[in-house]
């Protein structure tokens, strides 16, 4: 399917730029875990948020998390600072943390898998982001490219028999390359705290523009 296409008739020639996009259930989640550690020292903050961290890697490399779908995506140590009036700013202590960035294969299993690392970490969990993806999109893009080809033929054509002319050769192509549009996760329900939330897959869409110029033949 195609959105309406920019068109442009000049001296024996029509330009159409057509679009089109495809649809695929994602087969691979994307998930960052992170950690936030509060403590009076430095050594105290640091060293907590790496049990913490530790305990989150147990429990996705127990989970079945293959080595190389697991990536530490780094560790922060900074001040605790706050304004008190009368006072100024006083130090409240430091806080340290750090995050895992993890591909889950199995959407089955996923949520639970998510939950299980989360509950590990206790009260420093943060769930940083969840996204659900295509680990391989070339074959929708195709089918998206093949529907932005579509498009932009059966508008020349219907402008070209406006003209009173028929479409003849091409004398170019140029791939378009739309933005990706954000897609939002298809179902994130409401579940008890200790279940987690189950998560839809719903589908992803892939985007495809291309701009084409026809010869006219009178």
């Amino acid at each position: 399917m195609g959105q309406t296409p920019d068109v442009r008739v000049e001296a024996g020639m029509v330009t159409v730029t057509g679009t089109g996009w495809a649809e695929a259930a994602p087969d691979l989640m994307l998930v960052s875990v992170g950690v936030e550690c509060r403590a009076g020292s430095v050594h105290e903050a640091y060293a907590a948020a790496g049990e913490a961290l530790t305990a989150v890697g147990s429990v996705l490399h127990g989970r079945g998390v293959a080595p190389a779908d697991l990536r530490t995506a780094g560790l922060t140590v900074r001040a605790d600072l706050a304004w008190r009036d009368g006072e100024g700013q006083k130090l409240l202590g430091y806080v340290a943390g750090g995050s895992l960035m993890v591909r889950l294969r199995d959407l089955g299993s996923a949520s639970a898998t998510v939950s299980e690392a989360v509950r590990a970490a206790g009260d420093s969990a943060r769930l940083n982001s969840l996204q659900l993806v295509l680990s391989d999109d070339s074959a929708i893009r195709v089918q998206a490219r093949d529907a932005a080809w579509q498009d932009a033929l059966g508008t020349a054509g219907q402008y070209a028999a406006l003209a009173s002319a028929a479409l003849g050769q091409v004398l170019s192509v140029t791939d378009g390359r739309p933005a990706p549009i954000p897609v939002p996760l298809a179902g994130l329900q409401r579940a008890s705290a200790t279940e987690g939330p189950p998560v839809e897959p719903g589908v992803n869409r892939v985007e495809a523009a291309v701009t084409v110029t026809w010869e006219l033949r009178h």
